[in-house]
């Protein structure tokens, strides 16, 4: 019997193919953040943000893998959820290359959400999360393996996972509907 791949480690495994020297979850936190910073949902737009990350010129498959998350991202943030599913390493992994990639993922976020804010005034809520985050980001080794840890682990990923949709309540401009023409 095989064990399946996370999606994360998936995802990794075609990013290292490629040649793409950057984490999973910290090029979801880039997409998320300047989704939830009111940047559209444009393929071209975002493929050319990732592109920065990624350091090199992206191959068919890792545009189409960018393509299919932005699209994910996109039903997340539009539909009837409340959540956002982030892209993280599976919970058999230790929690240090867990809480590293949490770390990268809200490194990811500010980027993407920097890069788009176009200098909007903010919320105190909306500060305050981005506050969090940049906090967030720093603790990355400093975790031992405990239950305690866990649990904290757990706490910080759940407020990760609502978080962004008050960003993109603030931030993001409707997704334009068709409207019906009045004759």
């Amino acid at each position: 019997m095989s064990i399946q791949k996370s999606p994360y480690q998936g995802f990794a495994d075609l990013l290292n193919a490629g040649g793409h020297p950057v984490s999973p979850a910290e090029l979801h936190g880039l997409l998320l953040g300047r989704s939830c910073a009111g940047a559209d949902f444009d393929a071209d737009s975002w493929l050319a943000d990732a592109a920065l990350l990624l350091e090199t010129e992206p191959q068919d498959n890792v545009r189409n893998a960018l393509i299919g998350l932005q699209q994910m991202v996109k039903g997340e943030l539009t539909g009837d959820d409340v959540t956002i599913v982030i892209l993280l390493p599976a919970d058999d992994t230790s929690l240090t290359e867990r809480a590293t990639a949490l770390g990268q993922w809200c490194q990811g976020f500010l980027n993407g959400f920097g890069l788009n804010t176009g200098g909007k005034d903010l919320s105190v809520d909306a500060k305050e999360i981005l506050q969090d985050m940049a906090a967030i980001a720093q603790v990355q080794e400093a975790l031992e393996e405990s239950e305690d840890a866990e649990s904290d682990y757990m706490e910080v990923m759940e407020y990760l996972r609502v978080a962004p949709m008050l960003l993109f309540t603030e931030c993001a401009k409707p997704v334009a509907a068709a409207k019906p023409s009045l004759h």
